[in-house]
C-alpha cells in the first residue's frame, strides 16, 4: 500500500508507510516490513528522506550538487575532494524548525520503553556502541541476525542512567535509498552511532548520519554504479537499544556453494562489533532447514565488546565462556526459524544482523544476499538425509524412481508407499527424498530387527532386495528406546499381519481386471470435461484405485511369506550358484510370462504377426525409464516408438537366447535328478511356487505402473482445465485438488518450485548410500567426490579399485566395455559389447539382448538387471558401487557373474 509521506520528517517504525524505500530508505524500509510482519524488532521510528531533502533544501543542495560535478569513478582522489567540500556543508547546517521539533517529538514517545520486560523483544546493536555522539562501524560490515546466547552467560554491563530522565538510550542508524538493494552491496557506505540519550544528542546524531551519505567512500561507490547525486537522500532509523548478550550474523543461504540445505549463524559474546570488526572468530552454527539438526563449531572468543557510561570497551572473555557456545542448540534452531520466516517474507535470500538479550531475540537489519548465492532463483530444500543419522539408499526402487521427482510425482509415491508396504511407523521415515530422488532408509529396519533378535534374518534379506552396500558403511539404529519402539510395534505387527491376509486374498480377482480397470480410468481421466468432475473423479475412483493397486503389490510380494527372499539364499548349499541362478529363470516361458520380459517378447509377436501394434502400445506403451514420473510422457503418446523399438529388436536374436537358457536350465534339472529324484521333485515343487509368485508380483508392478499413466493423463487434463500446463507437476496432489475446487493457483510456489527441481536435476546422480546428512550442492562441487558412498562422519571404507559386486546372472565372458549413462544413449552400444550403467529398470529391456554382459553400479539379485540377464542367460554383476567410476569405454573385461568379479584386461587405448 502506497502512502502519501509527502510532508512527514517521521514515521512509526511499522508505519504501513515505512516500506516505501523513497521515504524511510533500503535499512528503515525493511525494519518496517519485519516490524509490521510482527517479527521481534526494537521499537522506535524513522526520520524520513523528506526531513532530509527539508534540511538540505536551497543552497546546501546546490552546493552538494556541484561538489560531485567533477567526480571521476576511476580518480579517488577526485571523490576526497568532494567529500571535503560537503563535510564542511554540513557541519554548518542548521536543521529546520519543524524537522528539529518532529524528532523531538517522536523520541519523546519512546519515553518509559527503554527497559523491556521479559518477553518482548530486546534492542541491542548489531554495531558496537561508542561514545555518545561518536560513529559506530558502519552498518552495512557483514553482521547478522539475533543470537541466543546462553541464559546463564552473564550480560555486557549496561550504561548507567544519566541524571535525571533524559530519555532512552537509542541506536541511530543511516538508511540510503540505494543500499540494502537486490545486486547492488551498500554494506558500510554511511554511518550509525549507538549509545545515544537525549534529544540534542540525537538531532546531532541524526545530522552526523546525514552527512556521512557523502563520504569518500560513498561518493565513489554511487559514481561508479552511475547514482546521479540529486537524487541520494538519507533517511535515519531510530531504534531503542539495550545491551546483548550474544550477536551476529544469519545466512538463509551458504554464501559461497548457494546451497539452501540449511541455515548458516555466525555469533560471539557481547555486542555484534567483535564479529563484524574481525576482533574475534565466532561460533558457527548449521542448523537444518529439515528436521532442525544443529552442528557447531565452536571456537576460542577472548574478546568481547561491552557498553560503558562513556561508549563501548573490548574486554576478556571470562575464562568459563571462552570455549563456550555463545548459543545452545534451541536458541541456534530458534534463529534459524526467525531467518527462514524472513526469507519468505522477501522472498529471497536473505543476510539477517541479530543480537541477543536475556535469550530473547531481537532483528538489526535484514537484507537479500549479494553475490552469486543472492542472484540464484529461490528453491526449497528435498532432503530427509537431515533429519538424522541414519543409512540411506536407492537401490530395490530407485531402480523405477532413477531422476529427480516432480511435487505431484513425489506425493503420488507417498501414497503408493503408504499402501504398498508394510506400516513401519518408529518415528522415523522408512522412506524419503534426498535432493528430490527417491531413497530408502534401512536405519529402520535395522532398529526393528535388532530389538527384535532378527538382525541376520534381515540382513540376509538386504542382500536380495538392496545387494552389496558400497563403503561398508554401519547401519546407525534410529534413536528410540527400547519401551518405546515395542509400544509403537505391538499394534503395528497386528495390523499388517490383518491387512497383508486381505490383500492377499484380493489379488487373484485385482490381477483379473486390471489391465482393463487402469486403461478405462485412462480413457476417463482425459475425457473429463470439468474441473469439479476431475476432482470428484480423483476422490471417487482414481484415488482409491491407486491405493487398491499399491496394496495389491504388497500383496504380491509377501502371499508366500519370504519366499521371494529366501528361495535362492536357501538353496545355493544344495544346488551352487550357477545351477540356482539358472533354474530361477525361465520365468518369461509359459503361459503367463514375466512382466518385465514382456515388452521384449511381444516385440517378437508383433513382427510375428501374432498381436497387432494397436494392443502392443495398449498393453506394454506404460512401461519406461521414469515410469513413476508423472511428467514424464509414456512410450504409447510417441507414435514413432513402436516402429523403432521393432528396428532394435530385429538386429538381435531374443529366441536364439531363450533357446540356449532353456537348454542350461534343462541340464542343471538333470543334474539335480541324478543325485535325487526325491531331492529334485521337493526343489521343483518349490520352484514352482516361487516362479508364480514372482510373475504375480512382476505383474502387479507393471499394474501399479499402469496405474500411474492414468495419473499422469489426469494430471495433463487437470493442467488443461485449470489453465496451469505443466505448473500441475510443480503441486502436490492436494494442492491440485484444492485449484480444482476452484482455490487460487500458488504461483509463487510453482515457481519456487520450478527452480528447486531444476537445481537438483543439474546435479550428478547421488551415491547409492548415504550415511548421515548429505548436501547435494556441496557434495557435487567437491572435485574428489566419492560416487558409490557417502559418510558424513568419513567412516565408509576406501574407495575400491575392484569392481566387485553381487553374482546377477551365472556365466563368464570377456568384451569391450561401453558405458551408457542413459537409455538415451543406448543406439551407441554394440552387439556384443559390455553394458555398464548405474542403473536398469524395465525401459532399458530391449537394450539387454545386444549386451555380452551387464555390469551396475545399484542392483542385487532380485533387481531388474539380475532378472533379465537371468532370463536372457546373459552373464551380469550388479551393484557393483563404483562400476561407472573405474570402468571406461573401451576397456577390455572379463565378467565373472558366477563370482561376481569384474577384471580389467587391458585398459581403453588413450
Amino acid at each position: 500500500m502506497s502512502i502519501d509521506v509527502t510532508h512527514s520528517f517521521t514515521l512509526p517504525l511499522a508505519d504501513p508507510g515505512a516500506v516505501e524505500l523513497a521515504a524511510t530508505g533500503g535499512k528503515g524500509s525493511s525494519l518496517a516490513r519485519l516490524a509490521a510482519a510482527g517479527l521481534p524488532v526494537p521499537g522506535g521510528f524513522h526520520v524520513t528522506t523528506d526531513a532530509y531533502r527539508a534540511a538540505v533544501a536551497g543552497a546546501p543542495q546546490r552546493e552538494i550538487v556541484a561538489a560531485t560535478r567533477d567526480v571521476d569513478p576511476e580518480r579517488p582522489e577526485t571523490h576526497a575532494v568532494a567529500a571535503a567540500r560537503i563535510a564542511a556543508v554540513f557541519a554548518a547546517l542548521e536543521i529546520p524548525g519543524a524537522v528539529d521539533e518532529a524528532v523531538r517529538a517522536a523520541y519523546r514517545g519512546l519515553h518509559g520503553a527503554a527497559a523491556p520486560a521479559p518477553g518482548t523483544p530486546a534492542t541491542a546493536g548489531g554495531t558496537p556502541a561508542p561514545a555518545p555522539g561518536t560513529p559506530a562501524m558502519a552498518d552495512g560490515a557483514p553482521t547478522a541476525p539475533a543470537a541466543s546466547a546462553a541464559s546463564a552467560a552473564p550480560a555486557a554491563p549496561a550504561a548507567p542512567a544519566a541524571a535525571g530522565d533524559a530519555g532512552p538510550f537509542v541506536a541511530v542508524r543511516s538508511s540510503a535509498t540505494a543500499e540494502d538493494l537486490p545486486g547492488m552491496s551498500f554494506a558500510g557506505q554511511q554511518d550509525s552511532f549507538l549509545n545515544i540519550r537525549g534529544e540534542d544528542a540525537l538531532l546531532r546524531a541524526v545530522r552526523d548520519c546525514w552527512a556521512s551519505l557523502w563520504t569518500a567512500r560513498a561518493i565513489g561507490y554511487r559514481a561508479r554504479h552511475g547514482i546521479p547525486a540529486d537524487e541520494v537522500a538519507l533517511a535515519v532509523v531510530v531504534q531503542l537499544l539495550v545491551d546483548a548478550d550474544a550477536a551476529g550474523i544469519l545466512f538463509t543461504v551458504d554464501p559461497m556453494t548457494g546451497s539452501r540445505d540449511r541455515v548458516l549463524i555466525n555469533a560471539a559474546w557481547g555486542l555484534g562489533e567483535a564479529v563484524v570488526g574481525g576482533h574475534v572468530t565466532p561460533d558457527t552454527f548449521l542448523v537444518a532447514r529439515v528436521g532442525g539438526a544443529v552442528e557447531r563449531t565452536v571456537s576460542t572468543k577472548d574478546v568481547r565488546t561491552v557498553r560503558t557510561a562513556g561508549g563501548t570497551r573490548d574486554e576478556p572473555v571470562p575464562a568459563a565462556l571462552r570455549d563456550r557456545p555463545s548459543l545452545t542448540d534451541e536458541q541456534a534452531a530458534g534463529l534459524a526459524a526467525l531467518g527462514v520466516r524472513i526469507e519468505e517474507l522477501y522472498g529471497a535470500p536473505m543476510d539477517v544482523e541479530w543480537a541477543l538479550h536475556d535469550g530473547v531475540p531481537a532483528l538489526l537489519q535484514a537484507r537479500p544476499v549479494t553475490g552469486a548465492a543472492g542472484r540464484a532463483p529461490m528453491t526449497e530444500v528435498w532432503n530427509d538425509s537431515l533429519l538424522g543419522d541414519f543409512l540411506w539408499t536407492n537401490a530395490n526402487l530407485g531402480e523405477a524412481l532413477p531422476s529427480v521427482m516432480t511435487p505431484l510425482t513425489w506425493s503420488l509415491v507417498q501414497i503408493f508407499m503408504r499402501h504398498a508396504m508394510a506400516e513401519t511407523d518408529i518415528g522415523v521415515p522408512a522412506y524419503g527424498t534426498i535432493g528430490g530422488r527417491f531413497y530408502m532408509n534401512l536405519s529402520t529396519t535395522e532398529t526393528v530387527a535388532r530389538a527384535l533378535g532378527m538382525q541376520k534374518t534381515i540382513d540376509a534379506a538386504y542382500r536380495e532386495v538392496f545387494g552389496r552396500l558400497p563403503g561398508q558403511p554401519e547401519i546407525p539404529v534410529a534413536p528410540i528406546g527400547r519401551g518405546e519402539l515395542f509400544r509403537r510395534l505391538l499394534p503395528m505387527v497386528w495390523r499388517n499381519l490383518t491387512s497383508l491376509v486381505r490383500d492377499v486374498r484380493a489379488l487373484p480377482s485385482f490381477l483379473a481386471t486390471a489391465e482393463e480397470r487402469g486403461t478405462t480410468l485412462r480413457r476417463r481421466a482425459a475425457e473429463t470435461a470439468g474441473r469439479q468432475e476431475l476432482a470428484a473423479f480423483w476422490r471417487r475412483e482414481l484415488g482409491p484405485y491407486l491405493v487398491e493397486s499399491s496394496r495389491a503389490l504388497r500383496g504380491a510380494s509377501r502371499q508366500d511369506g519370504t519366499a521371494l527372499l529366501t528361495l535362492r539364499r536357501d538353496l545355493r548349499p544344495l544346488l551352487g550358484d550357477v545351477d540356482t541362478e539358472t533354474l530361477t529363470s525361465g520365468l518369461s516361458t509359459g503361459t503367463r510370462g514375466l512382466a518385465s520380459m514382456d515388452t521384449l517378447l511381444g516385440l517378437r509377436r508383433v513382427a510375428l504377426g501374432e498381436l497387432d501394434a494397436e494392443t502392443y502400445v495398449s498393453r506394454y506403451g506404460h512401461r519406461c525409464v521414469d515410469e513413476f514420473e508423472v511428467s514424464v510422457p509414456r512410450p504409447a503418446e510417441d507414435p514413432d516408438w513402436l516402429g523403432r523399438q521393432l528396428a532394435a529388436a530385429a538386429e538381435t536374436d531374443v529366441d536364439a537366447l531363450l533357446a540356449r537358457q532353456e537348454e542350461a536350465r534343462a541340464a542343471a534339472w538333470a543334474r539335480l535328478e541324478q543325485r535325487s529324484a526325491r531331492t529334485a521333485a521337493s526343489v521343483r515343487k518349490k520352484f514352482d511356487r516361487w516362479a508364480r509368485n514372482a510373475r504375480d508380483r512382476e505383474i502387479a508392478r507393471s499394474e501399479v505402473i499402469r496405474t500411474f499413466w492414468a495419473l499422469r493423463v489426469f494430471a495433463v487434463r487437470a493442467g488443461e482445465l485449470t489453465g496451469l500446463g505443466d505448473d500441475v507437476f510443480f503441486l502436490d496432489v492436494g494442492e491440485l485438488l484444492q485449484v480444482l475446487d476452484g482455490g487460487a493457483p500458488p504461483r509463487e510456489r510453482v515457481a519456487v518450485r520450478r527452480a528447486t527441481y531444476q537445481q537438483y536435476r543439474d546435479l550428478p546422480a547421488y551415491p547409492a548410500v548415504i550415511r548421515g546428512r548429505f548436501d547435494p550442492v556441496r557434495w557435487a562441487a567437491d572435485p574428489a567426490r566419492r560416487t558409490d558412498v557417502f559418510d558424513e562422519h568419513g567412516e565408509a571404507a576406501p574407495a575400491s579399485d575392484v569392481v566387485r559386486g553381487f553374482p546377477g546372472a551365472a556365466g563368464v565372458v570377456e568384451g569391450v566395455v561401453r558405458v551408457v549413462p542413459s537409455v538415451d544413449d543406448g543406439a551407441a552400444l554394440q552387439p556384443g559389447e559390455i553394458l555398464v550403467t548405474t542403473v536398469t529398470n524395465v525401459g532399458w529391456t530391449p537394450l539387454f539382448p545386444r549386451a555380452g554382459a551387464v555390469v551396475t553400479d545399484v542392483g542385487a539379485p532380485l533387481s531388474h538387471a539380475a532378472i533379465v540377464a537371468r532370463e536372457l542367460g546373459i552373464p551380469a554383476v550388479v551393484g557393483c558401487g563404483n562400476a561407472t567410476m573405474l570402468l571406461h569405454t573401451g576397456d577390455r573385461v572379463r565378467v565373472d557373474g558366477e563370482h561376481g568379479t569384474v577384471e580389467v584386461l587391458a585398459p581403453a587405448a588413450g
